[in-house]
């Protein structure tokens, strides 16, 4: 069965797809009997593209790599932006992989409100909608007998809500707690080996894992964005964002961490949300986890998340927080679990 993709964005993310369905191609008609056609493609930088009849994945990533705008590329319609995109191409699902505000959730939410809307399914690894708009976008998904993927919203290819959706059905979460920030644990590890916070944050901006600006990271904001994910889809309860108790790790110093150490304990930026009697409150903050914890250990730029069940107690999940590949094949990941769906209704 073949999809006809558009995408909405065309960064790290989206080209990592792009990649993906060219080197997989085969593995997906073998094991699932699905194929992926990539019709439209709208980038608010690096301009747009469509052909009804597909584009060519690799020759359209040979533009991009040589620098050249997609409005330039040749045999096919230019200059669509975002919505003419979604409204009027022929594409089957919305791959959302545009820039994340978690501010406001815009323009993402509006982009994948608008593809439910004219019938298209929709993966994304964008915060924005997940944390803005959830409950109204999965009501006119189901509606409209569509799906919304959204597996790299939180641990990038790390299968988070997989888990929860194939292995733990039946089972009643009434705690999660994770290392949502792959950015502020390697600081943190690195500052137990002596470094300090500045040193240590300079090294993980040389290696890629902090941004030029870190506040998102190390004040604890892109993990409480996560763990009102968790809350909104996993414990069905929205949390106003504001009233949720929010620390990063600017503050911690060596000796902190040294005396922690001594007395068996570990420090760790830990997202934490707790459902008792039907109340569901949450907090992001410095934690000090015994050893024995499987969250102290943890190491470097690596995400994890416990999820404590009636049924089954408690299960960690370890695996990349980020990165361009793992945060490819969540969409791939969802791209399959709609076809699965789809093929089921049929």
């Amino acid at each position: 069965m073949e999809y006809k993709l558009a995408f909405v964005g065309i960064g790290t993310v989206g080209q990592a797809l792009l990649e993906i369905i060219i080197s997989k191609q085969d593995e997906l008609i073998r094991d699932y009997n699905i194929q992926f056609s990539v019709v439209a493609i709208t980038d608010k930088i690096l301009g747009s593209v469509y052909n009804p009849d597909g584009l060519n994945p690799k020759m359209i990533l040979d533009h991009i790599s040589a620098g050249k705008n997609l409005d330039e590329f040749e045999g096919a319609e230019n200059g669509w932006d975002a919505l003419k995109t979604i409204e009027e191409s022929n594409a089957d699902v919305l791959v959302e992989v545009s820039f994340t505000d978690v501010t406001a959730g815009e323009p993402a939410t509006t982009h994948v409100r608008k593809a439910l809307e004219c019938g298209k399914h929709v993966v994304t690894t964008n915060k924005g909608p997940l944390l803005h708009a959830y409950n109204e976008l999965h009501e006119l998904a189901t509606k409209n007998n569509l799906q919304i993927g959204f597996e790299g919203t939180v641990l990038s290819g790390t299968p988070v809500f997989s888990l929860l959706n194939s292995c733990l059905q039946g089972n009643e979460i009434t705690e999660i707690k994770g290392i949502l920030n792959g950015t502020t644990n390697y600081i943190l590890c690195e500052m137990e080996k002596g470094l300090d916070y500045q040193t240590a944050l300079q090294q993980a901006q040389d290696a890629g894992y902090a941004e030029a600006v870190p506040d998102l990271d190390v004040e604890g904001k892109d993990a409480l964005a996560k763990a009102i994910i968790l809350s909104n889809v996993v414990m069905d309860v929205k949390l106003d964002i504001s009233k949720v108790p929010c620390e990063g790790i600017t503050n911690i110093t060596n000796e902190e961490i040294a005396e922690a150490l001594e007395n068996g304990f570990r420090f760790k930026l830990v997202a934490s949300i707790k459902k008792e009697n039907n109340d569901v409150t949450a907090s992001v903050g410095l934690k000090k986890l015994p050893l024995s914890d499987p969250l102290s250990g943890i190491s470097g730029p690596a995400n994890a998340v416990t999820f404590v069940s009636d049924l089954m107690g408690e299960i960690t999940i370890v695996g990349p927080g980020a990165g361009k590949l793992p945060t490819g094949s969540a969409l791939l990941n969802d791209l399959i679990n709609i076809h699965k769906a789809t093929s089921r209704s049929i």
